[in-house]
């Protein structure tokens, strides 16, 4: 299935969904955390950090997968 039309719109709308999510959470948390003062600030530095790893985790997931269905990922050359 890799390479299809319907792997290409589950992949577009997972890239909404991961976008929309980002969004709300870079606009909710400050807020809320706002009434922290200076803790707050550390929370949301925090915050920031663990999603953004989640993110590049997704994304190294992602590229791996898409050497897979390139048939069977990198092979180093066979030596006679």
């Amino acid at each position: 299935m890799c390479f299809s039309l319907e792997w290409v719109e589950q992949l577009l709308i997972w890239l909404i969904i991961v976008g929309a999510i980002v969004a709300l959470l870079k606009l909710l948390v400050p807020m809320i955390l706002s009434n922290l003062g200076w803790a707050g600030a550390t929370v949301m530095a925090a915050i920031n950090i663990v999603m953004w790893a989640v993110i590049c985790i997704f994304l190294v997931y992602f590229i791996f997968d898409l050497i897979a269905c390139l048939g069977g990922g990198l092979r180093l050359p066979h030596r006679p």
